[in-house]
C-alpha cells in the first residue's frame, strides 16, 4: 500500500519463518557485523518483534559456524557468547527506527537487548536438556513446540546436538515432533547441512528435492557471487 517497509511489517509477530529462511545468509562470504545485519533485517520485514531479528541472527551464527568448521563441543559454549556479546547491538544502517514501533521500549538497545534475552533463555533449556539427554524423547516438550523463532531454533539445535554426526537423523528427528515440526527440521537440516555439507547427504533425496535445478543454479551464484 505504499507503507515504509518498517510501518507494514508486524511488531508483534516472532514467528519461526524469521529463522527458517536465514540460511542463505549464514552461507554468505560477508564479515560477522553484516551477516548479523542482513539476517536481522530479513527477519524484520516479516517479523520484527526483537525476539524473531535475534532469533534470525543466531540461527545464521550457528550455520556459519559449523561451515568454518566449527567444533561441536564448544558449540553452545560459542554461541551463548555470541548472544551476549550482541545484546545491546542495533545495526541502525539497516533496521532505521523499526524498534520505535515497540511501544514502551526506551532505545533502540533496550528493544533488541529483549530480544537476545528470550534466545539467551531458551539456550538455558537446551543446556538443561544436554546434561540428561534423551535421544527418545520429543524435543518439543524440553525446549518448546517451534511456533515462536526462538524455540524454533532452541529446539533445532537441540535435534542437531542430539545427532551430530548423522545429518538423516537430525531430520527424523525434528520431522517427528509434536510442533511445528517442519520449521524444526528446516532448521536443524541447515545446522547439519552446513556441519556435514552435501557428500553425507543420501544421493536420491539430492535428486527429488522439488525445483532442484533452480535451487542449485542460485546456490552456485552465491558461491561465486554472481547474484543479480
Amino acid at each position: 500500500d505504499g507503507q515504509p517497509w518498517h510501518q507494514a511489517t508486524d511488531i508483534s509477530s516472532k514467528g519461526c519463518g524469521a529463522n527458517m529462511r536465514v540460511m542463505p545468509v549464514g552461507v554468505l562470504d560477508v564479515d560477522a557485523t553484516t551477516r548479523a545485519a542482513l539476517a536481522q533485517f530479513q527477519a524484520a520485514h516479516t517479523h520484527a518483534h526483537p525476539t524473531g531479528l535475534a532469533a534470525a541472527d543466531l540461527t545464521a551464527y550457528v550455520i556459519t559456524d559449523l561451515g568454518n568448521g566449527g567444533d561441536v563441543n564448544g558449540l553452545r559454549q560459542r554461541t551463548r557468547d555470541y548472544a551476549e556479546s550482541q545484546r545491546r547491538v542495533y545495526h541502525a544502517d539497516w533496521l532505521g527506527d523499526l524498534w520505535q514501533r515497540a511501544i514502551m521500549m526506551p532505545s533502540a538497545e533496550d528493544y533488541i537487548a529483549h530480544g537476545w534475552d528470550e534466545c539467551l533463555s531458551v539456550l538455558d533449556r537446551v543446556d538443561t536438556a544436554m546434561a540428561n539427554l534423551d535421544r527418545d524423547a520429543n524435543p518439543c516438550e524440553i525446549t518448546g513446540a517451534g511456533w515462536i523463532a526462538e524455540e524454533a531454533f532452541a529446539t533445532a539445535f537441540l535435534c542437531f546436538l542430539m545427532f551430530p554426526d548423522d545429518p538423516a537423523r537430525v531430520i527424523w528427528r525434528g520431522a517427528f515432533s509434536s510442533g511445528d515440526s517442519d520449521s524444526i527440521a528446516c532448521i536443524a537440516g541447515a545446522f547439519a547441512g552446513a556441519y556435514h555439507s552435501v557428500e553425507r547427504w543420501n544421493p536420491d533425496w539430492i535428486r527429488r528435492i522439488e525445483y532442484r535445478d533452480r535451487i542449485q543454479a542460485l546456490s552456485d551464484a552465491l558461491l561465486t557471487k554472481d547474484v543479480v
